[in-house]
């Protein structure tokens, strides 16, 4: 394995072989096999662009080979940073098809996160498209050819000068010297070697690297597209960042490909933009997050559409409250599925034969019956069923440490190979039920209030749309609770009320919230979910204030 990357032990290893996890297939030859049973069919729509796996193999052989040809070799990392673009599917399975390690960053991050990105991975190369979004990302890359000798800048669209344009590589090789090296180039590809970086959550520090090898990948992309019903007549709504694992093999585009399902590009997040392609393609299935969820639920628009053929709405990344999942049953017509888990390996998924009560209140049961999961409390021992505590977890899929971070590693992994989730969790059986981060508790006094109990009970308060609960500095208890929310159209809400309405659901005093923050919107990290630390922090600034004032 790649130097810096922590392999399974040898008996794990083993036994996951045994039980046929490990399939001794690369990403790309995952995906061949669907090319070959179903060359013709859709594979990828983004626009007026409609690609068959025929077309994708192409697209991604030819790039491939030019890569090569430009000295790209096997285990070079590469960082990519492309928007939901089909040329993102090109460079992603080129990349992997010829050995080489896509680093997966967001479209939006900047030159602080691109540079440790470069630096933590040891790229060679960094892919960008030239505008998005507003956005001329040539300065940015060339500012990073400037910091890194001899890395290579590829650019989808115009390239800048010292930098290569994604149309000139294609320009190169013939379709038969295309065949024969790439061909020769999958060979020498090893299933068992890293071939994906990700990105750990970062929403508190740099992120870590998380080197996922092709088998391991492959599993992930299909246990999760088995717990989500996938098969070929599946139309996946992609809307939220291909280089997010969530969205990548969770189950995702490579959980779609893997069965030969259809993949759509969504160009926004706009609520009459998603249902107009819900409509217009028969999309069966959507990966959400929380707040889009909520905005639909609350928007008039998908009532103008005909959604007939949507059955699941997936959701990741903070749980969905119960009423909003009921509310997807009742005025959607789909299924709500709960998908909740980690980058570095575990994923829980709710099941669609679940009864109601998981469907609505789990957050799902792991993909994978070897999958081992433990609750522990702050002395790392075991606690019963029921009990909160900390989510201890090891698997065919979940890596035992990050890229060169021995550190690191040495705090979010046990001696016996467990890797500690940092969230706090109940389970019952093999269901859990997710309450948020362990650093998402607020500790007021020594009670400790967990942050995304309280939202669920602020949410089913009629007049808001969407809440966030955070710490606050307090000088007696050091920690107090405060509400951030966000109102339906026409409604207000104040403190003093939403207090009420609080109490008369009979919950424990030291749960409420002590002040309300009225916003119109919340800061939202590139895969949407809230960043409760720019919250904290202004809360915290404007006690600052008012204590001076």
């Amino acid at each position: 394995m790649l130097d810096g990357c922590t392999p399974w032990p040898a008996a794990l290893e083993a036994r996951y072989r045994a039980a046929g996890y490990r399939e001794g297939l690369t990403i790309w030859a995952m995906v061949a096999r669907t090319v070959a049973r179903l060359p013709d069919k859709v594979a990828l729509v983004a626009g007026e662009r409609s690609e068959t796996y025929a077309d994708l193999d192409r697209a991604s052989a030819r790039l491939g080979v030019a890569l090569r040809r430009q000295g790209i070799r096997p285990l070079d990392r590469v960082v990519l940073q492309l928007p939901n673009t089909p040329e993102f599917v090109h460079w992603y399975l080129a990349l992997v098809r010829i050995g080489a390690i896509p680093v997966l960053a967001l479209r939006a991050h900047r030159h602080t996160e691109v540079r440790h990105f470069i630096r933590a991975s040891g790229a060679v190369a960094y892919v960008v498209p030239d505008v998005a979004h507003h956005f001329d990302y040539r300065p940015m890359a060339a500012q990073m050819q400037g910091e890194f000798a001899g890395l290579r800048v590829f650019v989808v669209g115009e390239a800048g000068a010292g930098q290569t344009a994604h149309a000139a590589l294609l320009q190169g090789p013939t379709d038969e010297e295309v065949t024969a090296e790439i061909r020769a180039a999958e060979a020498a590809v090893d299933p068992a070697e890293v071939a994906t970086m990700l990105l750990s959550g970062g929403t508190t520090s740099l992120s870590k690297l998380i080197p996922r090898t092709h088998e391991d990948y492959v599993l992930n992309a299909r246990l999760c597209g088995r717990a989500g019903g996938f098969d070929e007549h599946t139309v996946f709504l992609a809307i939220l960042p291909l280089g997010h694992n969530y969205n990548l093999a969770s189950p995702g585009i490579l959980g779609a490909f893997y069965v030969g399902g259809t993949v759509v590009l969504a160009p926004s997040t706009d609520t009459a933009e998603i249902f107009r392609l819900v409509q217009q393609e028969r999309v069966t299935v959507i990966a959400s997050v929380v707040p889009l969820i909520s905005a639909w639920l609350a928007s008039d628009e998908p009532k103008r559409f005909n959604h007939a053929s949507l059955k699941v709405v997936q959701n990741g990344g903070a749980r969905l409250a119960p009423e909003l999942r009921q509310r997807l049953i009742t005025e959607l017509g789909c299924t709500p599925q709960e998908i909740y888990g980690t980058a570095e390996g575990l994923i829980n998924m709710t099941r669609l034969d679940d009864p109601l009560e998981l469907i609505l209140h789990s957050s799902g049961r792991p993909v994978c019956e070897d999958d081992e999961i433990r609750v522990e409390d702050d002395d790392g021992n075991e606690v019963p069923d029921g009990e909160a505590g900390e989510l201890v977890t090891r698997g065919p899929y979940t890596v035992h440490g990050y890229y060169r971070a021995p550190a690191k590693n040495a705090e979010a992994f046990t001696a016996d190979g467990f890797y500690r989730m940092g969230d706090i969790v109940r389970k019952w059986g093999r269901n859990i039920q997710a309450e948020g981060r362990r650093k998402d508790l607020i500790n007021r006094g020594g009670e400790k209030i967990s942050c995304e109990e309280v939202e669920n009970f602020i949410h089913r308060h009629p007049a808001v749309k969407s809440a966030c609960l955070v710490a606050m500095p307090d000088p007696v208890f050091g920690e107090k609770a405060c509400a951030f929310v966000i109102l339906r159209e026409g409604e207000s809400l104040s403190f003093d009320g939403l207090t009420a309405f609080l109490r008369g659901l009979q919950i424990a005093s030291y749960k409420l919230p002590e002040r309300l923050e009225v916003v119109t919107q919340f800061p939202l990290s590139p895969v949407g979910k809230i960043l409760k630390r720019e919250l904290r922090d202004a809360i915290a600034a404007r006690l600052d204030a008012e204590s001076a004032a």
